[in-house]
């Protein structure tokens, strides 16, 4: 049986983030890379992402603080690792989100604003891949 990849696309973001900013972070982590299929954040910034889901119509999934907490990022920023002890929240959320054996597309991709982060992650598959 064929399993196709899921892409993840994690999102990191300020309080004062906008819909833009997300928007462009995606764009910039997207380029050259395959379809994004589901959306990723924290659990406690999800009303922001929910917005781009919507437009997108894609599925969202929330991460609990306890599993974004060590996950190790190659990205490695002073205020992810102090605000939630990972080096890149996007990062994190992507690979969280795809699930045992996933790997990073794109690693984090900054807003021109610098408000909001984004990242993909290709889910392990077995089987063929897409």
């Amino acid at each position: 049986m064929e399993r196709h990849a899921v892409i993840v696309a994690g999102f990191g973001f300020r309080a004062a983030a906008t819909l833009s900013a997300l928007q462009e972070a995606l764009a910039s982590a997207q380029h050259g890379q395959p379809q994004v299929t589901l959306l990723a954040t924290p659990d406690d910034k999800t009303i922001l992402v929910e917005r781009l889901a919507e437009l997108l119509n894609l599925p969202l999934v929330a991460i609990a603080p306890d599993v974004v907490r060590g996950v190790q990022t190659p990205t490695q920023s002073c205020a992810s690792i102090g605000a939630r002890h990972t080096g890149s929240v996007a990062e994190a959320c992507a690979l969280a989100a795809a699930g045992p054996g996933a790997r990073l597309l794109a690693t984090r991709h900054i807003s021109p604003d610098r408000m909001a982060t984004c990242a993909l992650a290709r889910s392990g598959t077995q089987g063929s891949a897409a």
